[in-house]
């Protein structure tokens, strides 16, 4: 049974609304002003939020403003209800977050149908997405619904790229997320020796670009380049600000998409300060195994260059080579006729790793 927080000063108002409610099947919990209803959030968590604008103590924008500091609340759908109708009021809600906006009267089929709708695009967002084109789009066609996300692009195709095509050149203008729905992608920075630094290697599902999107100076903070014939996306900059600041909902589902390994950035960067050549070897192979780069079996995976695995642990490339064939003779893992990895023993790279 779905829960609502009805704040509404008018008593009658109140009583006629959560009965409506509770005929409708929904839990209801009311309040009398903006105070009482904040307290009472802590305890029922409601999935959805009915809350009148003018009222004593604080107004339903103070509510508003409050919930979006909260983060159990952030994304909780909330619609106001108000005998305001002045187009600025409505606009304010709108831009403070509000999902909806109803006034005073309002039809009970109005009222049931908002709060079915908002509910249905919330569970529609706390769905698991498909890691491909189509779970995309699908995830994109929801959110255009929104009326902050107007203007948004609703689908995307794919350009093919070919092995060691440049996608992005550190320095450049960032205009695009990039999207992999299929091959492989390196990104790397140049750095002073004039060897490259590998910054992560991604495969189908995963985005590139992010970071550089978000990049003060405006430009890409690495280069990206084809390491297997590849198809990719672009989501322009203007979609991806818009996604990530538009609507709180739909901001948390799309950070959780992009995040992509963004978490084990700054880990990766402790491991190569202070780690041992071991640990990080260990540390890349099983990062590498579980993002489905290296397999278990012959024939599988892909074949990563030693210089780009050298680059991810920010070693030379022959220490990284003596390394892993010290792995090779403990019997952790393995090559095939494609060089390409095999992992052999995965619970004791995982102990060379942590200790």
């Amino acid at each position: 049974m779905k829960k609502i927080l009805l704040i509404e000063d008018n008593q009658d108002v109140r009583e006629n609304t959560a009965e409506i409610l509770e005929l409708a099947n929904y839990q209801v919990v009311t309040a009398e002003n903006g105070i009482i209803g904040i307290e009472k959030t802590k305890e029922f968590k409601p999935d959805l939020v009915l809350c009148d604008i003018m009222m004593p103590l604080m107004d339903g924008f103070q509510v508003l403003r409050t919930f979006e500091k909260d983060s159990s609340m952030v994304s909780t759908p909330f619609i106001f209800l108000t005998a305001k109708t002045d187009r600025s009021d409505m606009r304010m809600g709108m831009n403070l977050g509000a999902d909806d906006y109803l006034t005073k009267p309002y039809e009970e089929h109005e009222l049931l149908e908002a709060i079915a709708c908002r509910l249905n695009k919330h569970d529609n967002l706390k769905n698991e997405i498909k890691k491909n084109l189509e779970g995309l789009n699908r995830f994109l066609g929801e959110v255009s619904e929104y009326e902050d996300m107007e203007g948004l692009s609703k689908s995307h195709s794919l350009k093919s790229y070919k092995k060691k095509e440049i996608i992005f050149w550190e320095g450049e203008n960032a205009h695009s997320l990039f999207f992999i729905e299929s091959g492989n992608v390196k990104t790397y920075k140049g750095i002073e020796s004039g060897k490259e630094l590998v910054t992560g290697l991604y495969g189908p599902g995963d985005f590139v670009g992010q970071l550089s999107l978000l990049h003060a100076a405006g430009t890409y903070v690495e280069n990206a380049v084809i390491l297997h014939d590849a198809e990719l996306c672009a989501i322009p900059k203007a979609d991806f600000i818009k996604l990530l600041y538009g609507n709180p909902m739909v901001s948390q589902k799309f950070i959780s998409m992009i995040s992509n390994n963004l978490i084990n950035v700054q880990a990766h960067l402790v491991d190569m300060a202070f780690a041992t050549v071991r640990q990080r070897v260990a540390k890349a192979l099983l990062e590498l195994y579980e993002k489905g780069h290296i397999k278990d079996k012959p024939g599988e995976g892909m074949s990563i260059p030693r210089e780009d695995f050298a680059g991810m642990i920010g070693t030379a490339t022959e220490t990284a080579i003596r390394t892993l064939s010290d792995f090779k003779d403990e019997g952790l893992i393995t090559t095939d006729s494609g060089r390409r990895i095999i992992i052999l023993d995965k619970e004791e790279l995982l102990n060379i790793a942590d200790f």
